[in-house]
């Protein structure tokens, strides 16, 4: 059977009435404005696109200072810098006794050398002390094999919360490395313990901005001219955890150094509840009765570091666990509300962060702290085992302290591909930041630890000092009157 067409039927006649042509024509004008309007659509979408990847975050590399062996604070050389402050008697000795064996802390830590040598700080002490942790760590970054020189770096971000100079410090950084003239420069201080979490976020906004960038963040504190000469209980506190201690830190958004990097960052939040009066004057440095300036931690410390880590685990949680578990806590929550009773912690009623997160990278803030946040997100030994090593090796290093356990879980080789972090710290004023982060490669850089990491854990975190100055709670000692500076120099 053969299929004949009649072509004629094919063609348009030529006699279209004016009706016809003008509709022929506004079709054509409506099919050319709907395809244009989809280009442009697609256009945008592919633009956006390319946006976000460039506005990626990456981490190239990271440098923990170590401080000289002459700076070393142990046991005995805490004692005689607790003896320098004469207006300590027997009821702040057993206080600091009680508080420096009950902090985590070992016989490894460091301080500025004005404060071994029992002298106060002169301006030049205070520069020396911030020249030889930030000069230190970034001679180190620069030597490594990432091919980013410092006339390449774009952005410099320095946070020092206690020490604020001028010329700037990051205009001695420049002058050193003799920077670019272009660089955009950040002084950040008084932003607490998570201040290089808020540099970072600094860095990345300002990466949505600039392509192809190279971003260096300098996160150190100045003990030297802080050290508290009083005898408040509240501001004693200072004393016995914060430590010597900085981290510098490469960035980039440049996906050409894409294979470079170790860490990209996922997510971050920032929570900030000043608002409150209790939040706001619960970490304040301030005056003690006698003029002594120092950092006060009040009562309410606990109840607003609870508030504030509460409200951005709202926001961060959506974003890093799977729909399955938030389900299955909301579901448990409803049915608790039912029934009406308290379901124990073991019986899984929380949040479980580890369905989202493989590594937990708590602030090394003090023992409470760590501990405090492990036991509210159900974490074992082995998740707080990173800052319980931090804090004892090093110290309270302020906003460094989240670099000294992420170099730990590095020298450990715990972070491989795909692996996420999550980095949770406080700071004054009063806020909570927390970073996710996702490992791009196996990690296996011993780099601060390189020294020390085979003994650790140790078999104890007890240190030396109960054994040495548990006689200072003997009661007898309540009934005479002592000079116990020179007690202690004759011991």
């Amino acid at each position: 059977m053969q299929l004949t067409f009649n072509t004629s039927q094919f063609y348009l006649s030529p006699s279209l009435t004016p009706t016809n042509k003008e509709s022929c024509r506004a079709m054509e004008i409506f099919m050319t404005m709907s395809l244009l309007t989809l280009f442009f659509g697609f256009f945008c979408l592919f633009k956006l696109l390319l946006q976000r990847r460039d506005q990626s975050c990456y981490v190239l590399a990271y440098e923990c200072y170590k401080a000289k062996e002459d700076m070393k604070l142990n046991c005995d050389s805490s004692a005689k810098i607790v003896m320098q402050n004469k207006n300590l008697g027997l009821e702040e000795l057993r206080f600091l006794l009680k508080t420096i064996v009950s902090s985590g802390i070992g016989e490894e830590t460091s301080c500025p050398r004005n404060i071994i040598e029992g002298r106060n700080p002169t301006p030049a002490d205070e520069l020396c002390e911030m020249d030889g942790i930030i000069f230190d760590t970034l001679d180190k970054l620069f030597a490594r094999p990432t091919s980013i020189s410092p006339s390449q770096i774009d952005i410099l971000v320095v946070n020092v919360s206690m020490f604020s100079p001028a010329p700037s410090l990051t205009s001695r950084i420049i002058n050193r490395y003799k920077m670019r003239e272009d660089i955009k420069t950040f002084n950040l201080s008084g932003m607490g313990c998570s201040a290089s979490l808020i540099a970072i976020d600094v860095v990345q906004n300002l990466f949505k901005s600039y392509k192809n960038a190279n971003a260096i963040v300098v996160s150190t504190e100045s003990i030297g001219p802080n050290w508290y000469s009083g005898k408040e209980k509240s501001m004693m506190l200072t004393n016995c955890l914060f430590r010597s201690g900085g981290c510098s830190m490469l960035f980039t958004n440049n996906r050409g150094l894409k294979h470079q990097a170790i860490l990209k960052l996922k997510h971050l939040v920032r929570t900030h509840i000043g608002s409150s009066d209790e939040a706001y004057d619960c970490c304040i440095q301030a005056e003690d009765e006698s003029g002594y300036q120092g950092f006060r931690l009040t009562k309410h410390l606990t109840k607003a570091a609870a508030l504030a880590f509460t409200m951005n685990l709202q926001v961060l949680v959506p974003k890093v666990l799977p729909l399955g578990e938030i389900l299955r806590y909301l579901a448990v929550s409803r049915l608790k509300s039912a029934k009406s009773q308290k379901l124990k912690a073991d019986e899984g009623v929380g949040l479980n962060l580890k369905n989202g997160i493989e590594h937990f990278c708590i602030h090394p803030g003090g023992r409470a702290i760590i501990d405090g946040i492990g036991k509210s997100l159900g974490l074992s030994d082995y998740d707080v085992e990173p800052s319980r090593m931090a804090l004892h090796r090093f110290g309270n290093t302020s906003a460094a302290g989240f670099w000294y356990a992420l170099g730990y879980m590095e020298a450990k080789q715990r972070l491989k591909k795909g692996n996420r972090i999550l980095m949770s710290g406080f700071g004054a004023g009063f806020k909570c930041n927390n970073i996710v982060w996702e490992v791009l490669k196996d990690l296996d850089d011993a780099n601060v630890w390189k020294d020390c990491i085979d003994s650790y854990p140790p078999k104890t975190l007890v240190n030396p000092f109960m054994e040495k100055y548990g006689w200072l709670n003997d009661e007898y000692l309540s009934f005479l009157r002592l000079d116990f500076s020179q007690l202690f120099v004759q011991l």
